[in-house]
């Protein structure tokens, strides 16, 4: 089936989340290589990742601790410098195939000013607590069908989760493109969903000439 948009998920997608989890480790007054190692134990259970936190401080309150990192000039969030080098040539790339690009993960309303500063090529950007409905759920990826207006199977999702995007988005009967990178991407493990994907990809880069007219 001929692939008309290309929607990617944000997190180790796009960005980079490593200096903004290493931030919050030095927010807790934890040793990074310590958080990291508590992370990858929460990946690997299958819990939400803010379970990490909240091992370190129980009863972890995200809104109040935002709060509290930027009075202390320390805002929690992406900026230009966590974007992926790989990424910006890709977007624009399959732009300049006549796709339509789009933007969709489970991401905080403040992500979409923080998205649109990076200025990357995408036609369509939505961010999950804006629509009301997140990954994995059914939702989610039937907003993103009304927002392509197209048929799943017309779509190709690119993500690093096998939980949140590889798994829900086959089920959905997007195509899939699963790329290895970051925690998620190479702690989890699903061969079967893996093999169900139409790619399996190490970089963005490989992407636009697989998709080559």
């Amino acid at each position: 089936m001929e692939i008309k948009a290309v929607f990617f998920d944000v997190g180790e997608t796009l960005i980079n989340e490593g200096r903004i989890y290493g931030e919050w480790a030095d927010w807790l007054g934890v040793p990074r290589h310590t958080f990291n190692a508590v992370l990858g134990g929460v990946i690997a259970r299958g819990e939400h990742h803010l379970a990490v936190l909240e091992h370190f401080r129980p009863g972890f309150d995200l809104a109040a601790e935002e709060a509290a990192r930027r009075a202390a000039g320390v805002p929690n969030g992406f900026g230009p410098q966590d974007l992926y080098p790989d990424a910006r040539r890709c977007l624009a790339d399959l732009r300049a195939m006549g796709l339509l690009v789009g933007v969709a993960g489970n991401q905080p309303k403040e992500a979409a000013a923080q998205f649109a500063a990076l200025g990357l090529e995408a036609d369509i950007v939505g961010m999950s607590e804006d629509w009301g409905v997140e990954k994995p759920s059914p939702g989610f990826f039937a907003r993103v069908c009304a927002e392509a207006g197209l048929p799943p199977e017309r779509i190709l999702y690119v993500g690093d989760r096998i939980d949140n995007d590889v798994r829900p988005g086959l089920a959905a009967g997007f195509q899939v493109a699963f790329l290895r990178r970051g925690p998620w991407g190479n702690v989890q493990r699903d061969d079967e969903a893996l093999a169900r994907c139409r790619f399996q990809l190490g970089s963005l880069a490989e992407l636009p000439p697989l998709l080559a007219p």
